[in-house]
């Protein structure tokens, strides 16, 4: 059986929308894939800053962006359609963009109303993925390990570096996935600050001096004591690492959180004795803190082709709209902690 998706992804760090065009076929045991068109469209200015304040806007203007953002990711799948004369599509998987992530009072939300995307494309639409899951008792992520374990199965873990960090892996029998810490969330945010979108290959960080005091103080956070699974999303960045690095120059701040997502990536590498791991996810560009990340683990690091080092989250969500549409199940409970494994999202 083969089927042709497209997938969207919208993450924390607002690089822009990542659109991945694939197929996928299954033979009785393994399913297979092929990326045939993928890009990252870059967020116009003022949907940039939009989707960044969404935090702070009111109910009502929550209410609007949702459906204003729906229709912006209708018309954009509709214009890439037409330009790579895409036909007989299965379905378009929308992940939608996170504005608020708290599993513990049993909400969070993506906003971009999938009605929207099928209003104007007349194709199935499986959208808000990480509802259910957090309605079941869990943390609504990490949401990729499915994919990990049906078409990236070769590896002994995937790390993905994104706005957060996140990591999956089996273990007696059951493939475990948690959130690390945060990565270009808080890289871009400073990086802003320099006049750069985000730190180019590292080189903030690498020019600036470690704060070994800050450095302390930010591995002692709870979270990372905590036991998983777990979850990361931006109102923990704002209430609990923002204020720590307000006053602090902005280089000494690349430096260290760098160092700093070093050190509690590869405490995970060691600790559960991984040795062959892909990296994917726009961090992976950061050559500085991918050879920190090396430098402090025995692990082998396999960075993929380009590819699937920037489409991989949106390749996994156009799987897991291809399993929600056969009925099967695209959420693992050992990963997220909800009470079992399910198939999550709403089809239109």
């Amino acid at each position: 059986m083969e089927y042709s998706a497209i997938g969207l992804m919208s993450g924390t760090s607002l690089d822009g929308l990542d659109v991945c065009y694939a197929k996928f076929s299954k033979n009785e045991t393994d399913w297979k894939f092929k990326i045939l068109k993928a890009e990252t469209i870059p967020y116009p200015e003022n949907w940039e800053n939009r989707l960044r304040n969404a935090i702070d806007f009111s109910a009502p203007e929550i209410l609007e962006l949702h459906s204003e953002y729906g229709f912006f990711l209708s018309e954009t799948v509709k214009k890439f359609i037409s330009e790579n004369h895409i036909e007989n599509l299965d379905v378009v998987a929308s992940h939608g963009h996170t504005v608020f992530h708290q599993p513990e009072k049993k909400f969070t939300l993506q906003i971009g109303d999938g009605r929207a995307i099928k209003i104007l494309n007349k194709i199935p639409v499986v959208y808000d993925f990480r509802t259910q899951d957090v309605l079941m008792g869990g943390n609504g992520a990490p949401l990729v390990p499915i994919g990990d374990e049906l078409l990236f199965s070769e590896f002994d873990a995937c790390l993905n570096l994104g706005g957060f960090s996140n990591i999956s892996f089996k273990k007696s029998g059951k493939r475990l996935a948690f959130d690390i810490c945060p990565v270009n969330f808080v890289l871009n945010y400073f990086s802003n600050i320099l006049g750069k979108k985000y730190d180019e290959n590292g080189d903030f960080a690498k020019n600036g001096i470690v704060d070994f005091e800050l450095l302390k103080t930010l591995n002692a956070l709870d979270f990372y004591q905590k036991k998983s699974p777990k979850s990361l999303g931006s109102e923990w960045v704002n209430k609990y690492i923002f204020p720590m690095l307000s006053e602090k120059n902005p280089e000494t701040v690349l430096a260290t959180f760098t160092q700093q997502i070093a050190d509690q990536i590869s405490k995970i590498f060691n600790k559960f004795n991984l040795k062959k791991i892909l990296i994917t996810g726009g961090g992976t560009h950061n050559h500085f803190l991918v050879e920190r990340i090396k430098n402090q683990s025995f692990a082998e690091i396999i960075i993929p082709e380009k590819e699937i080092i920037d489409f991989k989250e949106a390749l996994i969500f156009a799987l897991m709209g291809v399993l929600k549409l056969r009925g099967e199940n695209n959420i693992l409970s050992a990963a997220t902690g909800s009470f079992e494994d399910h198939s999550s999202g709403i089809v239109v």
